[in-house]
């Protein structure tokens, strides 16, 4: 039988912890191919969470506790995931929280979806048959929504519905591989880092409904405000795309530049001058994307493969030179040339970039 552990972080959940652990364990008596542990990483709770989980610990034997000083919720799954590989190896580690608001029921389900190949599942609140309370205040939904497109957007992952809900089901070797990564997310936003650095490391992922239910008992620990900055903190440091539109600025500097050069000073024809330009930021592109914004998956170094991806990138690049050469010319045509680096401009931001993103990730830099 494989064995999995079920890591839940507590502070103050007294009143809730006894009945998740009961209940988690039951639904474990109907899995026959799965072993099924609890692992309970409390924070110092005052109201006596740990010594509940004591008092279980004699009726359950595959319960354990883990006390620790309260450090925040990323520190306590990285102390948790620590222990349970060291003292169990389980092929697969959950998150879940403690206060009931994920239902146990769910758990068959992801370890379904394990056992047909997924690497990482994701309990999704935003793809049908999920969703969260419709009893929350106006607020906190436009945190909850507002915080997960954040990362959606800011990584140009639109796929991937659920980045910040905290019921998944992840096979060891991801958090083997991104144990020493994580130890700088003590926060949630430590949900965001797992999951962005299970995806870049090439796991598979899949995603499962779940209905998020509110609290009965006790109160949230998050600061929804703190949240969303680091969550923009993360993906403003973290995601290819944004590298991607920055590097792609810096090809902007260099393209406007050697445009502005050829077309004021030199009066060269503009068809020429835009291929001329567009060529120089394209070559610039290439190395800074490969060395930065994509280096989680960079090409190799031998000569031939390099340059072969980079033949495949000029490929690639020469349909964001066509759009720019048609568009240059038509714009210029109807309606002068005296804002032709407005056209231009229009012309990068709208087109150039989203289409140049794409194709790159799907056939020069791809998923490992």
């Amino acid at each position: 039988m494989k064995k999995a552990v079920i890591v839940l972080p507590t502070y103050n959940e007294r009143k809730n912890i006894s009945k998740v652990i009961q209940r988690v364990f039951s639904i474990s008596e109907g899995l026959k191919n799965w072993l099924i542990y609890i692992l309970v990483v409390d924070s110092n709770s005052p109201d006596g969470t740990a010594n509940e989980v004591e008092m279980l610990q004699k009726k359950y034997k595959n319960l354990s506790l883990l006390k620790t000083e309260k450090e925040g919720l990323g520190k306590a799954y990285i102390r948790g995931f620590s222990l349970a590989l060291e003292k169990i190896n389980p092929y697969v580690l959950f998150e879940m929280d403690s206060d009931l608001s994920h239902d146990p029921n769910d758990i068959p389900k992801f370890l379904k979806k394990i056992e047909e190949g997924a690497d990482f599942v994701v309990g999704s609140r935003y793809i049908p048959g999920g969703s969260i309370p419709q009893d929350w205040g106006i607020h906190r939904k436009v945190f909850s929504i507002l915080g997960n497109w954040i990362v959606r957007l800011g990584f140009m992952k639109l796929s991937v519905t659920e980045w910040t809900n905290g019921y998944r089901a992840m096979k060891s070797w991801i958090i083997k591989k991104h144990l020493q990564d994580m130890k700088g997310y003590t926060g949630y936003v430590f949900q965001v880092a797992l999951l962005d650095n299970a995806i870049k490391s090439g796991a598979k992922l899949e995603e499962i409904p779940v209905k998020f239910t509110d609290r009965v008992e006790g109160s949230s620990k998050i600061n929804s405000v703190e949240y969303i900055y680091q969550t923009i903190k993360y993906v403003f440091l973290n995601s290819s795309f944004i590298k991607f539109a920055i590097v792609g600025g810096i090809g902007f500097i260099i393209d406007f530049g050697i445009s502005y050069l050829l077309i004021e000073t030199l009066m060269i024809i503009i068809w020429l001058s835009t291929m001329i330009s567009a060529e120089a930021a394209i070559i610039s592109n290439f190395f800074l994307n490969n060395q930065w914004s994509f280096k989680h998956k960079r090409l190799s170094r031998k000569e031939s493969s390099l340059l072969w991806s980079f033949v495949k990138f000029n490929l690639i690049a020469s349909g964001s030179l066509l759009i720019q050469t048609v568009g240059m010319t038509l714009t210029t045509n109807i309606f002068g040339i005296t804002y032709w680096y407005i056209y231009k401009v229009l012309l990068i931001v709208s087109i150039i970039i989203p289409y140049s993103y794409f194709f790159y990730n799907k056939l020069v830099w791809k998923d490992k």
